[in-house]
């Protein structure tokens, strides 16, 4: 990456002592690769980015879920079916995405470097709270190219194992200035966000199972997707589901496509009899 007097040799900004942030690094010596911090010509806005939808985070009993559909829109169109908008940004934290597509994956690349990076370079972790900030810093990066309309809005869920038992899922959300705001139980961000958090108001409740919370999970999607034409539903004909991963203090687990296929199988046959979903717990 780096240039050197002598092929195969590290630069001499490698070995001078400096920030412990990669983001901070690449801006001192390499600029032009962090694609978050290009801003279009005067005049121009970003029109015809694909634009991934909606994802959701809600704590239960042994920590954190964070779930995502599957679909990427372009306009009126459907430009990909498949997205994966779920992604680990360490052992013990997850980083899901709204927003324009290839910015937001590009962030989430940058963003897990840098937490390793931070790691390497102080000999610890982050806290939680410090993963937040430094996420809604790289945001904040971005403003430029989302005041021309190509926005990214994550939402990170992590296990904090320095919090209080019963309280170590937690959830961050973020706006597109790079605020940072920490929510209770659950959220949900993206076009069909709406409806994801007015079904989790009726079935969110605290200390559920694992299985409890992925049910809630995908009926939240559903419903986002039963009302927002951006948010895909499970594709039984392809055997696309959502994206359903926890967070624990055993670290970060993808569901099983088997078990995701199962548990969303089980939720549409239930709307078959039942199509507005199960009612709210009394």
């Amino acid at each position: 990456m780096a240039a050197s007097d002598h092929e195969g040799r590290l630069g001499e900004e490698f070995f001078t002592p400096g920030t412990s942030s990669f983001t901070d690094f690449l801006a001192a010596h390499r600029p032009e690769l962090l694609s978050t911090r290009r801003v279009l010509p005067d005049g121009v806005l970003a029109e015809g980015a694909p634009h991934g939808t909606t994802v959701l985070a809600l704590t239960y009993r042994d920590g954190v879920l964070i779930a995502g559909d599957r679909r990427a829109t372009m306009g009126n169109l459907i430009a990909q079916r498949d997205l994966e908008k779920v992604h680990p940004a360490d052992d013990h934290c997850a980083v899901a995405f709204a927003g324009t597509v290839g910015l937001a994956v590009d962030m989430v690349k940058l963003y897990q470097v840098e937490l390793a990076h931070f790691e390497k370079i102080e000999g610890i972790p982050m806290t939680l709270a410090a993963k937040a900030t430094r996420l809604a810093t790289m945001i904040r990066n971005n403003l430029g190219q989302a005041m021309q309309g190509l926005a990214v809005v994550p939402l990170l869920a992590g296990y904090d194992p320095a919090a209080p038992d019963g309280a170590r899922g937690r959830i961050f959300s973020f706006d597109v200035v790079g605020g940072r705001y920490e929510k209770f139980g659950f959220h949900a961000e993206g076009s069909g966000s709406p409806y994801a958090r007015g079904a989790l108001k009726k079935l969110y409740r605290p200390g559920m199972s694992r299985r409890e919370a992925a049910l809630a999970s995908l009926q939240a999607l559903y419903d986002a997707a039963d009302d927002d034409s951006a948010t895909g539903g499970p594709d039984l004909t392809r055997r696309i589901y959502p994206i359903v991963s926890v967070i624990t203090e055993d670290g970060f687990e993808r569901l099983a496509e088997r078990e995701t296929e199962e548990l969303s199988r089980e939720m549409v046959e239930q709307r078959n009899t039942r199509p507005d979903g199960p009612n709210a717990g009394v």
